[in-house]
């Protein structure tokens, strides 16, 4: 059982990592599976409140949950982290792509000296 089949949006995703409890999370779901019992245990909130950043987690596509008897074991949804990476890529692309335009216009100004 999945909770979010979509590929999320990077706003969704960045929405998400605002909140340090949450990255708290991810960083804590990066060692695998976890309940929330075991998450809530590691962070300095309630396991309530571990439940809820869960929620926004999961809404932003960054985990999942699997059911396994009567508990639920979150994890990281490679789908997330993906479009994570590729938006974070573009950025990068972007940024490389300036650096090579600035380095060729000073070349070129150079040369024309």
């Amino acid at each position: 059982m999945t909770d979010r089949p979509s590929t999320p949006a990077a706003p969704d995703i960045f929405a998400a990592l605002a909140d340090p409890t949450r990255r708290a999370i991810v960083e804590a779901l990066r060692a695998g599976p976890q309940p929330v019992g075991v998450l809530a245990g590691g962070l300095p909130v309630s396991r309530p409140a571990v439940s809820q950043h869960l929620k926004v987690l999961t809404d932003a596509g960054l985990a999942r949950a699997t059911a396994r008897g009567n508990r639920r074991y979150y994890s990281l949804a490679p789908e997330g982290v993906e479009s994570l990476r590729r938006y974070l890529d573009t950025l990068w692309d972007d940024a490389l792509a300036a650096f090579a335009r600035a380095a060729d216009e000073k070349a070129e100004a150079k040369a024309r000296e």
